[in-house]
C-alpha cells in the first residue's frame, strides 16, 4: 500500500474529510495525538483522524480506503504495544472526541459511544440504581475492554462484559453504517462479541445494566513478607469460594513518591481486592478466611459502584509500562513456589505488580446466546507489570515479566485472555477452534480488503 508521506496524499486525505481534525507526519499536533495511553508503544501511523461522530468516522473510513490505507481503531490505547510496528500505510482513527453515554433507566440499558471510558459508564448508570460490568481502571475504554471480553469485579456472578452487549453502531470497510444485534447483521453481531475491532469500527454499544448501587468491597493489605503465607491460603480459598465474590491478589512493589499514602510509600505489599455480592453479614463470613492473619489495612465495607472504578487503584494518567500474561489451570503450592521464586520478595524482581486474578464461577460457563467469546477456560489469570519509562527499564521488566510467565509454565492452559495481552500473540489460542474458524469467515465476508488493523487481529483466511 502506498505510505501517506507526502504533501499530495495529505492533502488528498484532508479535502476527502472534510472538518474531521487530522494531523499529519511533521505537524505539532501529530506528535501528540499519535500518542497511545501506553506509552512504551511508539505509533507512527500515516495520520491521525479525530472523529467527533458516526458521519465522520465513516468519512475518514471512506477516504482511506479510496486512497488505498488501512484504519486502526483506536479509544485509549491502553493495550497499543500489540498494534503492528509498521502504520506507514494507516489512519489511527482515535475515537476520544466520542464519549457520550445515555442510559435506558425502565429497559436497564446503557449505550456509550466509541471513546466512553468506563468512568463515564459507571456514572451515568449510577443514580439510576444501576451497576456495569466495568473493569479496574476507570480510563480504560468501554469499547474495547468489551468487544475482547471484560473482567471486573462483578464477572464470576455475571460473567464476562462481552456477553452483556445487546447491539453495536459499525462502520464497515466500505464506510456504511450498520446495526448488529441479535436479529440484525447477527454473523457480525456474533464475531464483534469478543472477536475485537477487525470487523469495523464500532462507534457505539449497548448493553445491559445490573440493578443493584451498591456492593461490599474493599481491600486487604499486608507486608509482602507475608506473601509466602497468604497466597496460598487466597488461592485455596479462592478456588471453593462462592461466586458472589471476585478478587485479584497482588505483590506490589510502591516507589516512594508523594502521591503513595506514607505507611505504603516505598514498600513491597501483599493487596487483596474485589467485591462481594451479598448483604454484609455474609460477606463477612466469605471474607473471613482472609482475616486470620489480620491485615495492616481493611477497606471492606459497603460502598457505593461508583467507588469500585478505582478500587483497585490503577494509575489514571498515560504511562510507559511492559507485561506478561498467563492463563492458569489452578494454582497447586508447586505452582505458588515456583512463582514467588521467580518474582516474590527477595527474588530482585523489579516489577511494579504480579497480580493473580480469580476466575471460574459465571466466567467459566458458556453464556446464554454468546458470542466468539463464550468463556474463559482457566482458573487464574496472571499479569505481571513493570515500567518502561526508559530502554533500560523497558528491557529490564520485559525480562522479569517473562520470568514471571515462564515460572507458570507448567500450569497454564494453553488459551490466551486478550484484554491482557499487551504484545502480539497467537490470537487464535483465544477462541475455541470452531469460533476462530468462524472469526475467519465473517471477517472474510464483511472486510475482504483487510481495511482494518486491530491490536489482536482476526486474520482473513489464506493470510
Amino acid at each position: 500500500m502506498t505510505a501517506i508521506d507526502t504533501p499530495a496524499i495529505g492533502h488528498q486525505l484532508r479535502q476527502r474529510t472534510g472538518e474531521v481534525p487530522l494531523h499529519l507526519p511533521g505537524e505539532a499536533e501529530y506528535e501528540a495525538t499519535r500518542l497511545p495511553w501506553n506509552l512504551a508503544s511508539d505509533l507512527r501511523p500515516a495520520a491521525v483522524a479525530l472523529p467527533r461522530t458516526t458521519d465522520e468516522v465513516a468519512a475518514v473510513v471512506t477516504a482511506a480506503v479510496d486512497l488505498g490505507l488501512q484504519v486502526a481503531p483506536q479509544g485509549t490505547g491502553h493495550g497499543a504495544g500489540a498494534m503492528p510496528a509498521d502504520l506507514s500505510d494507516t489512519v489511527l482513527l482515535k475515537t476520544t472526541a466520542m464519549r457520550g453515554v445515555t442510559v435506558d433507566p425502565a429497559a436497564g440499558l446503557v449505550t456509550a459511544q466509541a471513546g466512553a471510558w468506563w468512568i463515564d459508564a459507571v456514572e451515568a448508570a449510577a443514580p439510576h440504581g444501576l451497576a456495569v460490568l466495568h473493569g479496574s481502571s476507570p480510563d480504560v475504554g468501554v469499547v474495547g475492554y468489551s468487544l475482547s471480553g471484560g473482567i471486573g469485579w462483578y464477572a464470576r456472578a455475571h460473567g464476562m462484559q462481552v456477553n452483556a452487549i445487546v447491539e453495536a453502531e459499525v462502520v464497515t470497510g466500505t464506510g456504511q453504517v450498520v446495526r448488529a444485534s441479535g436479529t440484525e447483521n447477527p454473523d457480525l453481531f456474533w464475531a464483534l462479541r469478543g472477536g475485537g475491532g477487525s470487523f469495523g469500527v464500532v462507534t457505539a454499544l449497548t448493553f445491559r445494566a445490573l440493578r443493584f448501587d451498591h456492593a461490599h468491597a474493599g481491600m486487604m493489605v499486608w507486608d509482602a513478607s507475608h506473601a509466602a503465607e497468604l497466597l496460598p491460603r487466597w488461592a485455596r480459598w479462592a478456588a471453593d469460594a462462592p461466586e458472589e465474590v471476585t478478587t485479584s491478589f497482588r505483590l506490589m512493589s510502591l516507589p516512594p513518591i508523594e502521591e503513595i499514602p506514607e505507611p505504603f510509600r516505598g514498600r513491597q505489599l501483599v493487596i487483596i481486592d474485589g467485591a462481594v455480592l451479598a448483604d454484609d453479614e455474609r460477606a463477612g463470613t466469605i471474607l473471613q478466611p482472609l482475616r486470620t492473619l489480620p491485615p495492616e489495612v481493611d477497606t471492606f465495607a459497603r460502598v457505593p459502584v461508583t467507588a469500585l472504578s478505582r478500587l483497585h487503584m490503577d494509575p489514571e494518567d498515560p504511562s510507559a509500562a511492559v507485561s506478561g500474561t498467563a492463563m492458569l489451570q489452578g494454582l497447586p503450592q508447586e505452582a505458588m513456589d515456583s512463582l514467588l521464586a521467580a518474582v516474590g520478595p527477595g527474588s530482585g524482581s523489579t516489577l511494579v505488580a504480579v497480580e493473580l486474578r480469580q476466575l471460574g464461577g459465571a466466567l467459566g460457563r458458556p453464556a446464554p446466546a454468546a458470542g466468539a467469546l463464550p468463556q474463559l477456560d482457566g482458573q487464574f489469570l496472571l499479569y505481571a507489570l513493570g515500567l518502561a519509562m526508559t530502554p533500560e527499564m523497558a528491557a529490564d521488566s520485559r525480562r522479569w515479566a517473562d520470568a514471571a510467565v515462564t515460572a507458570m509454565q507448567p500450569w497454564v492452559t494453553g488459551s490466551t485472555y486478550l484484554n491482557f495481552a499487551d504484545d502480539p500473540v497467537d490470537v487464535a489460542t483465544a477462541f475455541p477452534v470452531a469460533s476462530w474458524d468462524r472469526l475467519q469467515v465473517v471477517r472474510q465476508r464483511v472486510d475482504p480488503r483487510g481495511t482494518f488493523r486491530a491490536q489482536h487481529p482476526v486474520a482473513l483466511p489464506g493470510s
